[in-house]
């Protein structure tokens, strides 16, 4: 209930019964007429017994909010499903509003009862929200204003709680790469791994009702006395690690900004995210499995609100590159670590991109989304390029010039590196390392 004004207590209806009340009480003090004093009384009170009763009898109600989809892209529609139900106190009629971040535009109004309320059931109500930007954004509560059956006085109640909705960032379809082939356990060709002889034992079981008897393994049949089948063979699919770099100063040449539901971002770490999710989805496509670290090879998304698991990083499959994308829609940038008493700023023992060394936990692609890093960090990371098949690294940053002493670190460890602005499409930065693969790299220097 909302009492914080006094004008919001009584409808212009009652403001015109107290007005004439308070007349009707000068006339009768001026005249002696009790008839009048009467009558300031009725006057009077019916807007204020009106309002005392709209606050001492609270209208109980459930409120139930879904969304469709449940996770929803920027650019593309949610719509909200709002279903109301009277419960205790009967009303016959209020004014609802939805609450909805400033982003989105107008709150919805409803009339309480809906046309399609049958009888005492629920009102439903449906509207659509669109987001271009990715977040977790807060929908709700229902703020309602009720009126006496006079519609002397009004009250408004905050109905129901608030329920999130995910924002994710919408991928983009990536160009076709002459740097992946058909992928396998080493990043190059499709492949099972069969049991050995000497492993027989661990690769066969027991003979089950409805078994194949071409699955008979009549040497470990033989040896057991019993029927034995062989495991189904387990078929190894590649990874490809994809790091983002999430430390705020990587990306301060960009307009920081705090967006609804105080996610700390900014252009360039927006054109970051966008890449990643791209870039998973064109890998999961492909047949890879994907792997999300940040840029000290920690689980990418243990800072996100938004996901599922915040320490996973592995992701397979729609199912798997869906569950990153929710977590992507809530990941703000990292402030930068405050040293310790006595330690310079800058001397921090955690080196960005030193974890990586070594740490490549499949053959296939290594890709790094970062903003503006120094040569010390790029002479940290180059070394990563001896683990991976295809090392790859996207640097988004206001002033990509500046990049050239790290580009070439990267390119002479045997990185296909570029280094773009946030007004670059990522399709165009994806052709970019295209085109910088060793033995194909142009001569001379390039941006």
């Amino acid at each position: 209930m909302d009492a914080s004004s006094v004008t919001r207590i009584f409808t212009p209806r009652g403001w015109g019964l107290l007005c004439a009340g308070v007349a009707a009480f000068a006339a009768a003090a001026t005249l002696g007429r009790r008839d009048l004093l009467a009558l300031a009384v009725l006057l009077t009170g019916l807007p204020l017994l009106a309002a005392a009763l709209l606050r001492l009898f609270k209208p109980g109600f459930e409120v139930e909010r879904s969304f469709a989809p449940p996770l929803v892209e920027t650019g593309t529609a949610a719509t909200v499903s709002l279903r109301v139900l009277s419960r205790g106190t009967p009303v016959s009629g209020a004014l609802m509003r939805e609450g909805l971040p400033f982003r989105f535009g107008p709150s919805p109004v409803f009339r309480f009862p809906s046309g399609n309320a049958a009888g005492s059931g629920p009102s439903t109500y449906e509207y659509r929200l669109r987001s271009s930007r990715r977040g977790l954004y807060s929908i709700g509560p229902v703020t309602a204003e009720f009126l006496d059956p006079l519609g002397l006085a009004k009250a408004v109640h905050t109905l129901g709680g608030t329920d999130r909705l995910a924002v994710a960032p919408a991928p983009l379809e990536l160009p076709p790469s002459s740097l992946f082939g058909a992928p396998g356990t080493d990043g190059t060709a499709p492949s099972s791994r069969r049991g050995i002889p000497s492993e027989d034992d661990a690769s066969t079981r027991e003979y089950r009702h409805g078994d194949p008897m071409r699955r008979v393994h009549w040497a470990a049949t033989a040896r057991h006395g019993e029927l034995m089948v062989r495991q189904e063979e387990p078929v190894t699919a590649p990874t490809a690690s994809i790091v983002l770099d999430q430390r705020l100063p990587s990306y301060a040449d960009g307009s920081l900004r705090p967006d609804d539901g105080d996610l700390l971002t900014s252009e360039t770490f927006e054109w970051a995210v966008s890449a990643v999710v791209s870039c998973a989805v064109f890998f999961s496509e492909s047949g890879y499995g994907v792997r999300f670290t940040d840029e000290l090879s920690r689980p990418g998304l243990a800072r996100s609100p938004s996901a599922v698991d915040g320490g996973e990083t592995g992701f397979r499959g729609s199912d798997g590159v869906q569950n990153l994308a929710e977590g992507l829609a809530a990941l703000g940038l990292e402030p930068a670590a405050t040293p310790a008493a006595g330690q310079p700023r800058g001397t921090e023992p955690l080196v960005p991109f030193a974890a990586l060394d070594g740490s490549g936990q499949a053959p296939g692609p290594l890709l790094v989304v970062a903003g503006r890093i120094s040569t010390a960090q790029a002479q940290a990371l180059a070394p990563a390029a001896r683990y991976a098949r295809q090392p790859l690294a996207l640097l988004v940053t206001d002033r990509p010039a500046d990049l050239r002493p790290v580009l070439k670190i990267l390119r002479d460890a045997g990185w296909s590196a570029a280094a773009v602005t946030p007004a670059t499409p990522v399709t165009t930065a994806w052709s970019l390392l295209d085109q910088d693969r060793p033995g194909v790299r142009a001569g001379g220097e390039r941006v």
